[in-house]
């Protein structure tokens, strides 16, 4: 690859490919002004160029399902025979994210320098994790890579498909919550005020449930702003502190665990979270003690992460892995007692693999029921609350018919 000179901050990224001086496949990245200063800047260093493609840096946003595309992708390329870098090329040129591209370009880079592809990816541990980089590593030092790739894109697409479901089930009570919300600050702000021009008129006492929605109604009104303001700073300091503060999210973690049914959704998924990621790495080749510290760091919730932890200082220890799980407490008898069979039968990957898919199975149900779980509270919640500010403001009404009668 050409040499970078640094550039000034102005200036934009391209990534290039095209022949050497000698003929030879090159590419590589160069900053310039525009297309047309890159293209003169490449021909004074002797590259003929066939491609030349625009990449803007800090723009864009790389999603775990991009990477999980990416690793199916690479896997396949590879178990068809195209060479590495070759694949890389070719999963670049596919990118509609530039952000991704760029991403790729750089892996590729340090790749074509002479570095294993483990530490390629190690180089940006936001995108490609311990676990990600283990099972590469692993593959590297097998020569089994492209199999590797295959089992832990399969690995991905499971954890992202369950982490979908329950995404996709609290989407509709959330929205229906919010959307409460704001019909009731509405009405408080706009409709109580005209019904209480008319009551006014009336001369006569309301009734208690009347006045103090009405008394509601007055505070919104003066105060909205106010309220308004206090909650957005509420939410922004919650999400600056969740950010920095490690001991607020396992705070968090352990919370959402204990919440009624939600909290059992996700304890089912953190079970098969993990038992699908143990599996991966353990047949893999990776030794067992290890796996479990990168088991750990992908764990998804403080309270198996803790757990992990602690079952790997006992795995050092001389425990097994079954009487270590029950031990912590947090692992179902069953799954332990599966775990259990397969360090007998020596068949461990099998049985975690096994245990995995019951708990997919599990927190599939269990999404598949929510909705009709929840819909009775979310009836019940909005019949209160908006129902009961309806009939309080149609009370003196009701009234005044009872008292013409």
């Amino acid at each position: 690859m050409a040499p970078t000179p640094p550039r000034p901050p102005a200036e934009t990224l391209f990534v290039w490919e095209g022949r050497d001086a000698t003929g030879k496949k090159s590419r590589g990245e160069i900053r310039a002004a525009n297309e047309a200063a890159a293209r003169l800047q490449l021909r004074r260093q002797g590259i003929q160029v066939d491609r030349l493609k625009n990449v803007k840096m800090g723009r864009g946003r790389i999603v775990r399902k991009e990477i999980a595309l990416f690793t199916r992708q690479l896997a396949t390329m590879l178990q068809a025979g195209v060479p590495l870098l070759q694949a890389f090329d070719i999963a670049i040129r596919s990118s509609a994210n530039p952000a991704l591209a760029r991403l790729l370009n750089e892996v590729r880079t340090h790749v074509a320098q002479g570095n294993p592809l483990s530490s390629a990816f190690s180089r940006f541990p936001e995108h490609f994790d311990r676990l990600y980089v283990a099972l590469v590593a692993a593959g590297e030092h097998a020569g089994i890579l492209d199999r590797l790739l295959e089992r832990l894109a399969t690995h991905q697409e499971k954890i992202l498909a369950i982490q979908g479901k329950i995404r996709s089930a609290l989407f509709y009570p959330t929205a229906v919550i919010v959307v409460a919300i704001l019909v009731v600050a509405l009405m408080m702000i706009f409709v109580i005020p005209q019904f209480k021009e008319i009551f006014a008129s009336f001369g006569a006492d309301l009734p208690l449930p009347t006045l103090v929605v009405i008394a509601l109604s007055e505070f919104f009104v003066a105060w909205w702003w106010a309220i308004l303001l206090a909650v957005t700073a509420a939410v922004i300091l919650f999400l600056s502190l969740y950010r920095r503060s490690p001991a607020l999210r396992d705070r968090v973690d352990h919370l959402l665990l204990r919440l009624p049914v939600v909290g059992l959704i996700l304890t089912k998924a953190a079970i098969a979270r993990w038992a699908r990621t143990l599996a991966t790495m353990f047949a893999a080749g990776v030794p067992l003690n290890e796996a479990l510290v990168s088991v750990a760091a992908a764990a998804g919730n403080a309270r198996y992460r803790d757990a992990t932890r602690t079952v790997e200082q006992q795995i050092v220890q001389g425990v097994s892995l079954a009487v270590a799980m029950t031990e912590t407490g947090v692992f179902p008898p069953m799954a332990a007692q599966m775990v259990s069979i397969g360090e007998e039968s020596g068949q461990l990957d099998t049985m975690l693999t096994k245990v995995a898919e019951y708990y997919e199975r599990e927190v599939d149900e269990a999404v598949a029921s929510l909705s009709q779980l929840l819909e009775p509270v979310i009836l019940v919640f909005l019949g209160v609350v908006i129902g009961g500010i309806v009939v309080a403001m149609y009370l003196p009404i009701f009234k005044m018919g009872e008292a013409v009668g």
